[in-house]
């Protein structure tokens, strides 16, 4: 017997149906309560450093122990890579994707001048 067979035919749409409110109570709950939220507040203040310290300990271990294929890449590409979409954020006052498309950029234009053999 297959895992999901006790629920008969329909089981996959009772599956997605539950799935759907099970996530739509806490949107529900969300939306409810976002009206009473104060987003300057000491806890969405701190949520934010959680937040941008568990990014930054995301990039110091892509950077500094990669796994898969970017442990194949210098730590220079990686470094160099780092530092320019770093540099664009600060220059676009905190713009996570503008500065996380120019670190992926320079990684891939690094990663393809090697591969040529412009870069040693």
């Amino acid at each position: 017997m297959q895992p999901l067979e006790i629920w008969g035919g329909a089981n996959m749409w009772v599956l997605a149906g539950l799935c759907f409110l099970g996530t739509f109570v806490w949107r529900a709950i969300g939306a409810a309560i976002a009206a009473h939220i104060d987003p300057e507040g000491g806890i969405f203040q701190w949520l934010n450093c959680v937040a941008y310290a568990m990014l930054a300990g995301l990039i110091a271990r892509i950077l500094l122990l990669p796994i898969g294929i970017l442990a194949d890449t210098p730590t220079f590409d990686r470094a160099v890579a780092m530092a320019a979409g770093f540099t664009l954020f600060v220059v676009l006052r905190r713009h996570v994707f503008a500065a996380t498309l120019m670190a992926f950029a320079v990684m891939l234009l690094l990663t393809s001048l090697r591969s040529y053999g412009v870069l040693g």
